[in-house]
This record gives structure tokens, sequence and C-alpha cells, in this order.
């Protein structure tokens, strides 16, 4: 199945929820959420059924995809790692989600989205530990340094994003020099740092059936 590549707006209100997939915008009136809060579609406003365990389950399966910009066959494939592993597996399979390239470049305030972090990434713009890397899946591990390309560091929109760095938090697992341009990894990410509105038990429960 190819990749999505229609109003990402449609997204957000089919789950009913803001998984903030335009950067900036979603912060503003203009988000689809405040101007139409029902799923998109001639019967989007009318009165629905009662959603299932599996239809509620499914749901939050497809949020979480959507929110980290993965197909269905990579999320699935975190799930079975994080199912290896010791400890909580929907924890742990969000940490892992987390741990992606695209992901801390947006966390670290380079992008002002996942899906333009994504693509940054694939233009082989940043440095992984003194190497370039473009693969947005790519999973950083603790004491790794991210730091944009010397040739691009003076690429406007990175000037911008310095700018509004004043106005956001770097997340306490990450630490940002704007100085350098460059982020470190301080540690993995605990659940209650993670600010996404997802029922991870939702999810394992559906994979495990």
């Amino acid at each position: 199945m190819a990749r999505y590549k229609g109003p990402v707006c449609r997204l957000c209100r089919r789950e009913g929820d803001k998984l903030f997939l335009k950067g900036d915008r979603c912060y503003t009136d203009k988000c689809a959420i405040e101007r139409r809060n029902y799923p998109p579609g001639q019967h989007g406003n009318s009165r629905r059924r009662k959603a299932s365990n599996y239809g509620l389950q499914l749901r939050e399966k497809q949020k979480a995809r959507r929110i980290y910009g993965v197909m269905e066959k990579q999320f699935r494939g975190y799930y079975r790692q994080a199912a290896r592993r010791k400890g909580v597996t929907g924890e742990i399979m969000l940490q892992m989600l987390e741990r992606r390239l695209d992901n801390v470049v947006f966390r670290l305030g380079l992008a002002s989205s996942r899906q333009e972090a994504r693509q940054m990434v694939r233009h082989g713009l940043f440095l992984v530990n003194g190497r370039k890397t473009d693969i947005p899946s790519y999973l950083v591990e603790e004491g790794d340094s991210i730091e944009v390309k010397q040739s691009a560091r003076s690429n406007p929109r990175f000037q911008e994003m310095a700018e509004l760095a004043e106005t956001r938090t770097t997340p306490e697992w990450l630490s940002m020099d704007w100085n350098t341009m460059r982020g470190d990894i301080v540690r993995f990410p605990r659940r209650d740092e993670l600010d996404i509105s997802i029922q991870e038990s939702l999810i394992v429960e559906m994979y495990s059936r």
C-alpha cells in the first residue's frame, strides 16, 4: 500500500483529535478540528453507531500510525520488536517510535512537523554522530548527536526555526544547542513525557488477539 498523500487534515478529522500533521497551522484557528470537528464525508456529521471494542482498538492503532507517519507493515514490526523485550510492550513500542530520526528532528525543533522532518532527513541535511544519515526510520541511541550539515545551516528554514525556538520547549530527554545546531540524546523518553493522546494498551490488545 502506498503512503497517504491526500489532505492530512482529513486524517485528524477522521480520528477526532489533533494529530499535529501540519505543523504551525495546527496551533491556529485554521485547524480543521477547530472548524469542523466531525469525520469527513457526506455522512460525517450524522449520528454514528457506538464503536465496538475492535473498532476502538483499530482507531488507536490508526491514530498512532498517522502521528508518526509509518505504514502498517512498519508499525507491526515495531510492535513485534517491543513484544520481544522486557517491560511494558506498549510503552516500549512508543519509545521506539519516538527514537525514529525524523521524530527526533521534529522534537528538537528543527522542523515544524514530522512530515517536514522526514523530508529534511531524506534530503541528507543531518549528520548522526558525524555521519550523513538519510533514513527517517533510523533509531537513535543514548549519547547520539544529531546536527545540521554545515552546508545547510544557512538555509532560511533553519534560521526561522531557530528564531521560533524561544517559544518552544525541548523535551527533557533531549538537549539542543542552537549556536551549533546540534542536538543530543540524553536518554530514552519515559511514557509520561510523551505528549500524545494514545492508549497504547488498546493497540497491544489488538495485535495480541
